[in-house]
């Protein structure tokens, strides 16, 4: 294994920094993972109940709206006053994300959460939802990265995030006892198939169309209530049992463990741990990713049982993990934090930075990036590939926020050349540090550094 902590800190985590120190080794990668969260302690972001809150209220305002038409006005008002509460509560949630990035000593970490938050994508589709997306995260994603992947997948399947993003609270099987009252209602498909197709099998996993039906109808029953959040019910679910992948689940009683034992048995499926593996390759090294690599972190996967830890360490442990030259193209995200990270913004500042000055200089340029924050196009999460990041609109926005963004950020720019050396290390190149050093003031030599193709990739 050829470990390098440069591209410890650059490729599996959030960038190089002059003040913190890049990992020793992969023991110490893993162990700071394995460790306490004191990022969560030191940003928190909120859970989904505190959006709950904010959508009782409007819920509470909405029905006395109806009831007396003569407050119309002094209730839309107030519910505008908790909408804007919840988009500014939204920022504060990306501004403790990305502080995350900025000051933590365990990068590894942030890039995982980020992964997984992608892999089980959620997109708010309704009013307020749309502000819960960190929550759900937080919730179901970060607190279980490190542990197995059954109890992830779990966790992000009963989340009401996904339950409604995906339509699953109104899935009625089609000889439940809310059918049989309400015939209108019926089955969705939506859950099953992103299960078997996104999030674990993969697009070209050993499954059917009937393998979807049949586990749409298991997970007829999956729901969410106001105040009461993810629950089960049996009246909703489809009297089984229900044959999914050759194997029947369910009978005479309906319950929740039937679904959990299902997701148990999905979780180690072989096709799950090559889908898996090589999502988490080609997220973290290579568009291209290596076979070998590929073959050997899915069987880390599922000699384990799914272990998440034994996953990681397979793949950081391969030789081809730490190849050179980088070919990964830093989404926006991780452009712009690892920019601030590398320009060492001071943590007082970043918090002090007001909430129109976030969507100014974050939102507004990663919008132009072609990262929308929380809010991909689909299902299936943010793009992969280099040529989706790196488009005329692109790579126009990454270097307009290069060469203006940073000033605003720190009253006093580093020297351009020093910068350069803090941000790349060695993948520094002569003609980039020419460049700086010719630069006509810091402000220009800084913007070059951060519109590099040396800093664009990991």
């Amino acid at each position: 294994m050829a470990f390098n902590s440069e591209t410890a800190a650059i490729r599996f985590g959030t960038g190089l920094s002059a003040k913190i120190a890049p990992p020793a080794s992969v023991d110490d990668m893993l162990a700071r993972l394995k460790g306490p969260d004191a990022m969560a302690e030191r940003f928190p972001i909120g859970h989904f109940a505190q959006v709950e809150e904010l959508m009782e209220k409007i819920r509470k305002l909405n029905k006395l709206r109806r009831d007396d038409p003569d407050k119309r006005v002094e209730v839309q008002q107030r519910i505008g006053k908790l909408r804007n509460q919840a988009q500014r509560q939204q920022i504060e949630w990306l501004r403790a994300h990305m502080a995350r990035s900025i000051f933590t000593e365990d990068g590894l970490r942030e890039r995982l959460v980020r992964f997984w938050a992608d892999h089980f994508t959620v997109i708010g589709k309704k009013s307020m939802w749309r502000f819960a997306v960190s929550t759900y995260v937080e919730d179901a994603i970060r607190p279980n990265i490190t542990g197995n992947f059954a109890e992830l997948l779990k966790t992000a399947t009963f989340h009401p995030m996904m339950l409604m993003f995906l339509d699953q609270v109104n899935s009625v099987g089609p000889n439940s006892v809310v059918a049989a009252r309400t015939p209108k209602r019926g089955i969705n498909e939506n859950l099953a198939r992103e299960v078997l197709e996104l999030h674990t099998l993969g697009v070209d996993g050993a499954y059917t169309q009937n393998d979807v039906f049949e586990l749409a109808k298991l997970f007829a029953g999956l729901t969410y209530r106001r105040k009461g959040g993810f629950t089960y019910d049996a009246k909703m679910s489809e009297p089984g049992p229900e044959t999914v992948l050759g194997k029947a689940y369910g009978g005479y009683i309906q319950d929740l463990f039937h679904v959990t034992d299902f997701l148990d048995d999905l979780a180690v499926h072989p096709d799950t741990a090559r889908h898996l593996a090589r999502k988490l390759v080609v997220h973290f090294i290579s568009d291209d990713p290596d076979a070998a690599l590929v073959a050997h972190v899915a069987a880390a996967y599922r000699d384990s049982g799914g272990d998440l830890m034994a996953t990681y360490r397979a793949m950081l442990t391969h030789e081809a993990a730490w190849a050179m030259p980088a070919e990964k193209v830093k989404q926006p995200i991780d452009f712009v934090t690892s920019s601030m990270r590398a320009l060492g913004v001071k943590e007082k500042k970043f918090a002090e930075l007001k909430w129109k000055k976030i969507r100014t200089y974050v939102i507004a340029p990663m919008g132009l990036m072609g990262q929308m924050w929380e809010n991909p196009t689909g299902p299936d999460g943010w793009a992969e590939e280099a040529e989706h990041w790196i488009t005329p609109q692109g790579l126009a926005a990454r270097i307009q926020w290069a060469m203006t963004v940073p000033t605003q950020l720190r009253s006093k720019l580093p020297e351009p050349v020093a910068l350069a050396k803090t941000a790349l290390g060695t993948r520094l190149s002569l003609e980039l540090l020419q460049a700086c050093d010719d630069s006509v003031d810091n402000a220009d030599g800084v913007g070059l550094v951060f519109a590099s193709p040396e800093f664009q990739r990991n």
